[in-house]
């Protein structure tokens, strides 16, 4: 899914560097090519719909970008999210969003959305280390919700149980502390930020395989 392309950036020489099309990411000041499989692609559009459509429901000062950043505290890297819900109003305390769509404090990012593909440790090891310590100074508080789709169960059985199958882990932060809640099958999608949300486990799955 990634191929690296440059070594040993910051993350101002990666904005600068970056086109306006492609989704590119620095993963510790090397620059990669995302690369997403068609199911993948997929799975993120129904979800991008569907929260979205949540959003409008309610009236929410939510917005769902198409590429902005998410900066790390060690500013060696910035990742795009699959999906990531920005709170609006937060926007204009954010430095670097106005020249490059770059957000780096938890209040703009009530939720982000990964969807796993081959480098499912990236999802769950990673970018979720990074998420839980953006715009922290101490490096303790993140972001408030937090979800990996694994729906190709590609996933450690650590993560998603053995026998793997098709799960959903929902991370929010509850005082200070995350604690996550799994959704397969049929189950209802629990979202403490889209409370309303009215989608299935079952029906984000069968987004990979073009039915919805």
């Amino acid at each position: 899914m990634f191929q690296h392309l440059v070594e040993a950036i910051n993350f101002e020489e990666f904005v600068e560097w970056k086109p306006e099309n492609g989704r590119y990411e620095l993963y510790k000041g090397v620059i990669v090519e995302m690369q997403p499989t068609g199911e993948h692609e997929l799975v993120r559009a129904f979800l991008i719909r569907e929260l979205n459509f949540e959003i409008r429901r309610f009236n929410l000062a939510y917005s769902i970008p198409a590429q902005a950043l998410v900066k790390s505290v060690d500013k060696k890297s910035g990742y795009i999210p699959d999906v990531l819900v920005l709170n609006i109003p937060n926007l204009i305390n954010e430095p670097l969003w106005k020249k490059s769509s770059t957000v780096t404090q938890a209040a703009s990012i009530p939720l982000v959305v990964e969807v796993v593909s081959t480098n499912w440790r990236d999802d769950y090891f990673l970018k979720f280390g990074e998420y839980v310590r953006v715009a922290s100074r101490r490096e303790e508080i993140g972001i408030s919700e937090y979800w990996i789709v694994d729906y190709a169960a590609l996933g450690g059985k650590r993560f998603i149980g053995n026998p793997k199958q098709p799960t959903i882990s929902v991370y929010r932060l509850v005082e200070g502390e995350y604690q996550v809640t799994q959704f397969r099958g049929n189950d209802q999608i629990q979202s403490p930020t889209l409370i309303e949300l009215n989608l299935t486990a079952e029906q984000v799955f069968k987004a990979a395989l073009g039915e919805q």
